[in-house]
């Protein structure tokens, strides 16, 4: 039985010589070098040699039969490195019936599993292809409807429609002016002899004879000499015909017809051959979608009508169905046959305007309302229509005899009267509509002081539920100078609300007393906080919900709400400083200074014991150059805190900022007494800014027996010896204090700077390394480290302490701004975006963003990522030193004074630039803008 195997189970990679054995001494692989080898199991039993000899001479051994199956195709083209090799597993095997039976149903089981996504598959496939004809459609979709409007066009009108050649590129093919040349003789008499004819009849003709195939024009330069082929005629008599007559006279039926096809035809405006083509452009199909969507909606609609021709909404979606297709006389058509058959439905009725012109619109709308007169949207539409105020007038009192309590009407109606007239309409309307506090309200803005309160007393009567009302009298209270009344006012609206079972919302009321704070009755703002600020807080909750309410209303602008939020906290909570340095925090940002120095004299007296106000105020004094009240206000400290530190060194910063020396060293020498360190630094850091550095030191010696472990102490007797050249005494004075304060970050860094000064970059090396063993991952010791490399331009050492650097700290914010601008150019961008990975929030990485910006002339970029740096950390004065230099270079001198305004006004105190220029001993007066042009002096521009 023959087995037919099927295509897909045959190896269709066969090589032809897999069969066939290998020729006598072939050796596998001896092209390349290879050689071959034997083993005994290859041999076998030892031979006689007459045995091999016979081997040697007998013949190849017989061809071993080819056998039907084919072999693998082992060839590395047929390797899959994760499925092996390729082919069937069972190629060798005969295809039986068990296994056509198994194909089978294998087959019909992939067609069931097909058929169960068929469904879902096809209307994806449906709505993805609906979905790209409506994104993209066809052109012959597109002009779809223009094509239909093709079959109106006449045939004259098609003729009138020219060749594409004739009107383009008429500028190019007649670029060359005309040239005037004199008209030759020969000319002139060609052109006299081209009207005159010359016929004469066939001779053969005449004769009767063959007529010749070829007879006809024969024209020369000089005119037109033409063989006219005539007929036999019984008399022997020829016939002349004028062809120029003819000629002229169909170029004059041509030029009729064209002057009639251009001019108009039936009426109407004719095509314009000229502009056809554009007038097609600019048409816009108004419905992209397929042709047979619209006519499964038209039978859906008839049908919808047809069945319940009483449903407005199916009239009106049929009119805007074919209004969105372009059919704008059928809309209309199908919309006033809806209205005939639902003569009392005024949406018809509108819709039906709406479609028409504005003359038929009005002639529809009175039709309305003589179905309709107590609709307020019709009479509302055909007040709309008329282009008059008087016309419109007329219109809303009609409609005010049929629809007396329409408060929307009342409402236009008042809008088009002047405010005379409108007094006297109000008073008609809210007699009309009691119920509508807009328009009591209105009424009463248009009274006087007087009767408005008449009138918001009648309104609270017959409205005794609205709020409006009462806040409304408030404000009249206070825009007529009658505060007192305010809160009383307020007050006996909530009880009244109360007393009609009225809920007080109270975010209602909040925003109620931001409308006031906005229309300029702070008083009534005020009143309505005071009353309604407690409701619906529990007691435990009060501070914390009060404190958001006051933020919330600083975010909105609303100030004088978050005042009187504010100062009814301070009310409850007279003794809580937190309430007490919010408040002050919000006067000295959003207040006035004279607020700020009230509420502050207030905290004194409240909290007396809490330095800060104290501090705050005489500083405050002290910026508005009122010195004398700034030593009062201190002295009252002094009385009440004697032992303040802070308050001590705020006296001594006013002495010496007056240039009082002798007075600030009495007062130091006074408060040494309270045993504090830092008023023993103070006192050094005066004498040595006063260069009395022998006073100074003594200062620090002594200082130093009392508090060994006070690093700063250490700092300063280092750099006063170094400032007057005694580096070995420097030296001393640094290793002594990094043994009593070996966590102490600067005093490392100083050690390490004095043995760099005196170019002693080993021993100032080892020093930051021991720095680093003493204060592993210190970000600080690893930038000195990196920047001692520089200096000393070992560029790639300096790399490589980075590399460490970023290894150790990688989230630190000074290293990555370093590592970026240790980068070429082309690296900087993608080194600034590995270290946003790593400290996205970090105001130097920021700055060195800017700084990119800067580099590459990104000018808008940069000053927006200026402004960004500023806000992040606002207390980085590096931050501010750059931005003003950017201004400087790029600004303009308002730009400039801006910067430098925020600036002081923020008073930074860190960065590495800006603490090297502060707090140098020769700057210890400068104040911040000052500070802030020699540290922008010194910022070169990134390249």
């Amino acid at each position: 039985m023959a087995h037919i195997i099927p295509g897909s189970l045959v190896n269709k990679r066969k090589k032809n010589f897999m069969d066939m054995p290998a020729p006598a001494g072939y050796v596998a692989g001896i092209g390349r070098g290879a050689t071959g080898f034997t083993t005994r199991s290859d041999i076998g039993p030892s031979l006689m040699e007459e045995q091999m000899a016979e081997a040697a001479t007998a013949a190849p051994p017989p061809k071993r039969p080819r056998e039907e199956d084919d072999h693998e195709d082992l060839n590395d083209a047929n390797f899959d490195e994760f499925e092996g090799y390729g082919g069937s597993l069972f190629s060798k095997d005969p295809y039986d019936d068990d296994d056509k039976e198994a194909d089978e149903i294998y087959h019909a089981l992939e067609e069931r599993l097909d058929e169960r996504r068929r469904h879902y598959r096809e209307r994806k496939y449906k709505d993805a292809v609906e979905l790209l004809r409506k994104e993209r459609p066809k052109i012959q979709q597109q002009f779809t409807d223009l094509k239909r409007g093709l079959a109106e066009v006449t045939e004259a009108e098609w003729a009138a429609i020219p060749e594409v050649g004739d009107a383009r590129n008429k500028a190019k093919r007649n670029a060359r002016a005309e040239k005037f040349t004199p008209v030759p003789d020969s000319l002139i008499a060609s052109a006299m002899g081209y009207n005159a004819m010359n016929t004469t009849m066939d001779g053969g003709v005449q004769s009767g004879t063959a007529t010749s195939l070829y007879t006809g024009f024969q024209s020369t330069l000089g005119g037109i000499s033409t063989s006219v082929p005539g007929m036999q005629t019984s008399g022997g008599t020829s016939t002349n015909l004028d062809l120029t007559k003819i000629s002229q006279v169909q170029q004059q039926i041509m030029r009729f017809r064209l002057n009639q096809v251009s001019d108009s035809v039936s009426g109407q405006t004719a095509i314009d051959p000229k502009g056809y083509l554009t007038q097609m452009s600019s048409v816009v199909p108004q419905y992209g979608g397929d042709i047979s969507d619209i006519k499964k909606g038209r039978l859906l609609m008839k049908s919808v009508r047809e069945t319940n021709p009483h449903h407005p909404p199916a009239w009106i979606a049929s009119a805007r169905l074919e209004e969105a297709v372009g059919k704008f006389q059928v809309a209309r058509n199908l919309i006033m046959e809806g209205c005939g058959k639902n003569p009392k439905s005024s949406d018809l009725w509108l819709e039906a305007v709406r479609l028409h012109p504005p003359e038929t619109a009005k002639s529809i709308v009175a039709t309305a309302v003589s179905k309709l007169p107590h609709s307020v949207n019709i009479w509302i539409k055909a007040a709309d229509l008329e282009t008059e105020n008087r016309a419109k007038k007329k219109v809303f009192r009609k409609a005010l005899e049929h629809i007396p309590n329409s408060v929307k009407l009342w409402k236009a109606a008042v809008e088009l009267e002047d405010p005379e007239d409108a007094r006297e309409m109000l008073t008609r309307a809210v007699e009309c509509c009691s119920a509508s506090t807009e328009l009591w309200l209105a009424l009463a803005r248009l009274e006087t002081y007087e009767n408005a309160r008449k009138v918001l007393n009648k309104a609270r009567e017959h409205i005794p539920t609205d709020r409006h009302i009462w806040i409304s009298a408030a404000r009249l209270e206070e825009s007529n100078g009658n505060t007192a009344m305010v809160p009383k006012i307020i007050d006996r609206a909530l009880k009244s609300l109360k007393a009609n079972v009225v809920e007080i919302n109270r975010e209602q009321w909040l925003k109620d007393a931001i409308d006031a704070e906005k229309s300029g009755n702070i008083a009534t703002c005020q009143a309505i906080i005071n009353n309604v600020i407690g409701i619906g807080i529990e007691e435990e909750d009060r501070k914390a919900s009060w404190m958001q309410d006051a933020e919330q209303f600083t975010k909105e602008g609303a100030y004088a709400c978050a005042r009187a939020v504010y100062a009814h906290a301070l009310q409850v909570f007279s003794i809580k400083k937190s309430v007490w340095l919010e408040a002050v925090q919000f006067e000295k940002e959003f207040g006035t200074v004279e607020n700020y120095d009230a509420l502050l004299e207030r905290a004194t007296v409240v909290c007396p014991n809490t330095e800060e106000f104290w501090l705050r105020l005489a500083k405050s004094k002290w910026l508005q150059d009122k010195i004398p009240e700034a030593q009062n206000v201190l002295s009252k400290a002094f009385e009440i805190n004697p032992n303040s530190e802070n308050i001590w060194l705020a006296a001594v910063k006013l002495e010496t900022e007056n240039n009082q020396y002798e007075r600030a060293r009495k007062l130091l020498e006074n408060a040494r007494k309270v045993n504090a360190p830092r008023i023993w630094m103070k006192s050094a850091r005066l004498e040595w800014c006063l260069n009395n550095f022998d006073e100074a030191l003594k200062l620090l010696t002594r200082g130093l027996e009392l508090y060994p472990t006070f690093a700063k102490l250490h700092m300063m007797h280092g750099q006063i010896f170094q400032q007057i050249g005694k580096y070995e005494e420097a030296y001393k004075a640094y290793n002594e204090g990094i043994k009593k304060c070996p966590s102490s970050i600067p005093l490392w860094i100083l050690l390490s700077r004095l043995e760099e000064g005196r170019n002693r970059v080993i021993q100032a090396r080892s020093h930051l390394e021991r720095a680093r063993m003493k204060n592993p991952k210190n970000e600080l010791l690893w930038l000195e480290s990196v920047n001692i490399e520089l200096r000393a331009g070992n560029k790639e050492l300096a790399s490589e302490r980075m590399s460490r650097a970023l290894q150790e700290c990688d989230q630190s914010g000074v290293l990555w701004s370093k590592a970026i601008f240790m980068e070429e150019h082309h690296g900087r961008r993608s080194k600034f975006i590995d270290a946003t990975k790593k400290c996205e929030h970090n105001s130097l990485v920021h700055l060195a963003g800017a700084k990119i910006m800067w580099a590459s002339r990104k000018v808008a970029k940069a000053r927006k990522w200026f402004q960004q740096t500023t806000q992040l950390d606002p207390l980085l004065g590096d931050c501010w030193a750059y931005y003003y230099k950017f201004e400087l270079v790029h600004g303009t001198e308002k730009e400039q004074q801006a910067v430098r305004d925020k600036c002081i006004a923020t008073e930074p105190r860190f960065g590495e630039l800006w603490i090297e220029v502060s707090k140098d001993v020769a700057n210890w007066r400068k104040k911040i803008g000052e500070i802030l042009e020699m540290v922008a002096k010194k910022i070169e521009i990134p390249r």
